[in-house]
């Protein structure tokens, strides 16, 4: 072959590697272990770039750790059960699992030709019975052990899809996908009790050195501990069982400051008042039209209905507050009621002047300047950080000045000692409710027996399949409707009895993969042996979108595997080091329908010009902002005419050389063909070695050392997730070689180490080039270069040479010689002789190994 031709190179070696079966991980405990993982996919069609740019990251990095002797796992699989199969199985009339393996399929034929090192022998699908049967029975094995526990809860429920949706499946009060306003609905849910570890999964936050800090923040800030006070309000004339209400608030010290008490729409007392109250079942049922997410609250108008019903306050009998129902109150914080002191809350302010209620500070600034005006004077909501020094006003400080969390403490101590509430830590993690009514996803293993209750299913009858002749022409479960799969009989006593409709949040399914993947086909969710040798993942790459749920929930299910007996205790935090990479963005192209919906379009399909973009056709498009690739809009590149062009070299080549791994990136393919020319050049410098000169063995030590400098710094690259600087170095070396007139052996050995260091970039090229070059093996197996520090040293240094303050020249001496014979050398610099013009310095300086100035 007389070129790089990359559609014969990249497959010939795809071939040895399968043939030796090098990325097929076996446990061997004589070997160190190295286990990375990449966030698995969801098969929805095809890959993109930005799948190509995570991947690719995750390979380089198998790569590097087997040329450095580890026994590397390095596993993909498919996060296959959720609501877009069942959209498409209604839009095209296929099963939802026919429509998902297909999706894989192409997936997979997509991404083997990329080379990476992916053990396909452990490969498997969320959707694939012999997963999620494991995955049931450790939902029995939970149930046993009071992880699992089922009750009644508020959820956002479709009217038309007659579902319940998860919160970011909520758009503007309404379903994803009807469109249809969301209701706020109480049913019967599963829940698993991750809010039992909140305080574990807090602490040991601080041992994730190795995480981002912000994911972090992100995840402390999510599990939310707080330290108040929990008290109760007597009432006048609420009903008979409602003589109490209590409250949970963080800031006891603004208790003095008091004006209204507010509920839940979802409170047990406004369910009481709805029953015999027109109007307030008509508020409470608008209350529920909106979604139950926080954010949904927190956009919506803020809106109450007062009852009739008044409080007391607990340090004056004279002082009572009025009692509203309020929209914005969440019944799964605290206790579904508050008390609103608006002087300090902006959102308490807000509705306070809505509805004419006194406003009272109980503290201001230390020194309040002349912008500033009370709350009660027209001015906003006073809000201050708990560490900033105030003075109280009306405070259980008096009119000390403190800080926010030394007057929590007092007004909590105070009030435990006047026999007012009690001091209590809660945290904002609720517990993980798992029902979706929908067919897509993992049965939940339960039989509802008239006799016997709620009963777990016999483990030997596992799994509880999804049947394949299910219909989508109606909204809803369809195995709620299905003739025969809903009945069966009770594992306990035998009499007729109905399956559980309800199947698991897809949440539940990447909660444990990373497990899985140590034994894959194991007839038990792991095998010990294998989970003990392979975990933790030493090295998980993902996106941040998923810094909170996932990694919080896969955090619970290490801590609950472990106590069923499935992991060691070392797993409890599965993931030693996380790596979020940034997004692969690109614009978005739509047209717009008679009543103004979005039409989107592909990039391939758009034609960009000066002044905007069209359609082939010539109709108009919309130029969208820069967001991540999302195949609902449609703003996806498929990798697949890069490496049709180009070779999958080229696609990997320049994904890890277009900017910092950690940052977005916004997508251009302009690069493609550049990078497929350097990748032509090394190939050709490499052909080249056996057929040149002899050379000079004089310049040998000088590509020796650039060589070697390579190799270090190519290495803190790949070891620093900065797999661009790597890239950079290695250009240079490519540069350095390509004038160096070294000798045929010193090239060789230059070359091979090139290949070597290319490797987990461009495994292909770097293969073909060790092969021609007489390189034993295959390169993917070579140990890893070291770097002689013999060879970083640097003997000589550069000096610049500063002729009154403007540089004129530049000296290259060795390290240390002595000022004075650097003197001498600068003096014979033809640029400072003609400035002295036969004369003589005024002041010749020089600082050792930085600069030389010369006074004239």
């Amino acid at each position: 072959m007389s070129r790089y031709d990359s559609a014969v190179i990249e497959p010939k070696w795809q071939e040895a590697w399968e043939k030796e079966g090098i990325f097929k991980a076996e446990r061997d405990p004589s070997k160190p272990k190295y286990y990375v993982l990449e966030m698995f996919p969801y098969p929805s069609g095809r890959i993109h770039i930005g799948h190509t740019r995570n991947y690719t990251m995750g390979d380089v990095v198998a790569r590097y750790k087997m040329a450095n002797g580890f026994n590397v796992l390095h596993p993909m699989g498919f996060d296959a059960f959720g609501l877009p199969a069942e959209n498409a199985a209604m839009e095209k009339g296929v099963h939802p699992g026919a429509w998902t393996y297909q999706n894989i399929a192409d997936m997979k034929d997509q991404l083997k030709p990329l080379g990476y090192t992916h053990d396909w022998s452990r490969s498997f699908a969320t959707c694939d019975p012999e997963y999620y049967g494991q995955q049931q029975s450790m939902f029995i094995d939970f149930m046993e052990k009071g992880l699992v526990y089922r009750k009644n809860a508020v959820v956002n429920w479709d009217p038309v899809d007659m579902t319940v949706l998860a919160n970011e499946q909520v758009i503007d009060g309404k379903g994803w996908r009807s469109g249809a306003e969301v209701e706020r609905r109480e049913l019967t849910q599963w829940f698993f009790r991750i809010s039992d570890f909140a305080g574990e999964l807090l602490e040991a936050i601080d041992g994730l050195s190795e995480w981002p800090e912000k994911v972090r923040v992100m995840q402390a800030n999510w599990i939310g501990k707080s330290r108040g006070l929990q008290f109760a309000f007597s009432t006048i004339g609420a009903p008979e069982s409602f003589d109490r209400i209590e409250v949970y608030t963080t800031r006891p010290d603004t208790l003095l400051g008091a004006s209204f008490v507010a509920i839940s729409p979802d409170h047990p007392l406004a369910k009481q008042l709805e029953r015999h109250d027109e109007k307030i079942a008509a508020f409470v049922a608008e209350c529920r039209r909106i979604g139950t997410s926080e954010e949904a609250l927190e956009k919506a108008e803020k809106k109450g209905l007062e009852t009739g019903i008044r409080c007391r306050h607990p340090f004056d009998d004279g002082w009572e507050l009025p009692v509203y129902i309020a929209n914005f109150i969440l019944m799964d914080y605290g206790t579904g009621a508050i008390f609103g002191c608006p002087a300090h809350d902006q959102r308490d302010l807000d509705f306070a002047r809505k509805y004419g209620l006194p406003v009272v500070s109980t503290y201001e600034p230390l020194s309040p300047d002349a912008d500033f005006r009370h709350p009660e004077n027209g001015g906003d909501a006073y809000v201050p950080m708990k560490s900033e020094k105030v003075r109280y006003i009306k405070g259980f400080a008096g009119s000390e000045e403190q800080t926010g969390e030394g007057a929590i403490d007092a007004a909590i101590a105070f009030c435990e000692g006047k026999g007012v509430g009690r001091g209590v830590t809660n945290y904002r993690l609720r517990d993980w409710g798992i029902s979706r009514q929908r067919f897509w996803g993992c049965p939940i293993p339960v039989v509802h027996c008239g006799d016997c209750g709620v009963v777990p299913e016999r483990k030997e009858n596992l799994p509880v399949k999804l049947p394949k002749d299910v219909t989508f022409d109606r909204p809803g479960n369809p195995l709620d409707w299905h003739p025969t799969w809903r009945d069966c009989v009770c594992p306990q006593c035998g009499r007729p009895a109905k399956r559980e409709t309800d199947t698991m949040d897809t949440f539940v399914d990447s909660s444990w993969y990373y497990a899985r993947f140590t034994a894959p086909r194991a007839k038990t969710p792991t095998v010990m042996e294998d989970a003990d040798y392979w975990m933790n993942v030493d090295q998980y790459i993902g996106g941040i979108e998923h810094a909170i749920l996932h990694l919080l929930y896969s955090r619970f299910f290490a801590r609950a595997m472990h106590i069923c007996g499935h992991l060691p205790e070392k797993a409890v935090e599965p993931f030693n080091a996380l790596f979020t990479q940034g997004m692969v963005v690109h614009e978005t192209y739509a047209t717009r329908t008679e009543d103004g919906r979005p039409v989107w379009h592909l990039p391939e399909d758009v034609t960009r010009t000066e002044t905007g973009a069209t359609l082939k056709d010539g109709t108009p498009v919309e130029i969208g902002p820069l967001i991540k690739m999302s195949k609902s809009k449609k703003n996806v590149v498929d990798p697949e005419d890069i490496i049709g062009r180009y070779g999958a070299d080229t696609a990997r080549w320049l994904v890890m050389s277009d900017s910092p791994p950690d940052r977005d990136v916004e997508w251009t393919a302009a690069g493609a063909e550049a990078t497929h020319k350097h990748l032509a050049r090394v190939w050709r410098l490499a052909s080249e070695v056996n057929t040149r000169g002899e050379g000079d063995a004089a310049h040998d030590e000088a590509l020796l050392k650039a060589t070697h400098r390579t190799i270090a710094d190519v290495t803190d690259g790949i070891e620093g997730f900065a797999f661009n600087k790597a890239v950079a170095k290695l250009y240079e070396l490519t540069n350095t070689f390509s004038k160096s007139d070294a000798s045929r052996k010193a090239k060789r050995e230059a070359m091979l180490t090139l290949a070597q260091l290319m490797s987990p970039m461009v495994p292909h090229l770097a293969e073909d080039i060790w092969g021609m070059l007489g390189g034993e093996g295959l390169v993917a197996q070579a140990p890893w270069p070291k770097a002689d520090p013999a060879m970083l040293a640097e003997d000589t240094v550069t000096l610049p040479v500063q002729i009154n303050g403007k540089r004129r020249a530049e000296i290259s001496v060795p390290k240390d010689m002595a000022a004075a014979e650097v003197e001498k050398i600068v003096l014979a610099e033809e640029a400072v002789i003609r400035a002295l013009n036969g004369g003589a310095p005024k002041k010749l300086i020089v600082v050792p190994g930085r600069i030389v100035n010369v006074v004239i």
